[in-house]
């Protein structure tokens, strides 16, 4: 019984204890991309090509009363393996969104201070430096164009466009400037596009909205990849409206 009085006062220092600690501030840092499948939920890792859109969030808690200093440092590490020391870029908002168009391993970490009164809580080098920060791989560039198409509206090649564009996957890849332009054999202009990544964007085989005949055409492609590639290609296109195709014939290979 003797006892009874101190093991109240202990209780109640620790359930203070327990209710200031579960009352401080907290980061859980993590991003989303914009479009992907698992768009839904958070991410910390990923990897695909340029240009992708991601929304970082600072996921902070319980900064009710608290003051709040936010600093995304982005670093990139290149595809030689060389790591740059400094940011090439510091956002300042709580949650922020990037657009990633150079190729390499970037690498994201997101400091945050909070402050109350004389109180101060840190997620800074200390924090992150027994974390891992959050990372976006961005592939080397790639882009090639077929020789052939076959606008008869089968749903299959009715495009001229890159190689793989319908298909998804194995279409071009970290490509963030594209100029493709179709002249006729006397160099006459008769079409141009700027979309490389749309399954619908490319030549459908007409001009001023009429078919041409079938025959050769040529087509100029300029383009800049994300690892800073430039892509000049000079192709002849084969117009073959009356080409039947299946799933087991490409006329683009």
């Amino acid at each position: 019984m003797t006892f009874r009085p101190f093991l109240i006062s202990a209780m109640l220092i620790f359930a203070a204890t327990a209710t200031m600690a579960e009352e401080m501030p907290t980061i859980s840092p993590y991003f989303v991309v914009e479009n992907a499948e698992n768009s839904e939920g958070g991410n910390t890792s990923t990897s695909g090509s340029a240009p992708m859109t991601i929304k970082f969030y600072a996921d902070a808690k319980n900064t009710d009363g608290w003051s709040t200093y936010y600093e995304w440092r982005f670093t990139l590490q290149h595809l030689n393996g060389q790591e740059e020391s400094s940011p090439y870029l510091i956002r300042y908002e709580e949650d922020t969104e990037v657009t990633f168009k150079q190729a390499g391993l970037h690498k994201i970490v997101c400091y945050a201070t909070f402050t109350r009164g004389s109180e101060t809580v840190e997620f800074t080098e200390e924090y992150w430096a027994e974390r891992e920060p959050l990372t976006v791989s961005i592939s080397e560039s790639r882009l090639e164009m077929p020789n052939a198409f076959s606008p008869n509206d089968d749903g299959i090649n009715d495009y001229f466009q890159a190689k793989g564009t319908a298909e998804g996957g194995n279409g071009p890849q970290s490509i963030v400037e594209f100029e493709g332009i179709i002249f006729n054999r006397w160099g006459k202009k008769l079409y141009s596009w700027t979309d490389c990544y749309n399954h619908k964007a490319g030549w459908d085989g007409k001009y001023n909205g009429m078919p041409v005949k079938d025959g050769v055409y040529f087509c100029v492609v300029r383009a800049k990849g994300a690892d800073g590639r430039d892509f000049n290609i000079r192709t002849a296109v084969n117009l073959l409206r009356g080409f039947t195709e299946n799933t087991s014939s490409n006329a683009t290979e």
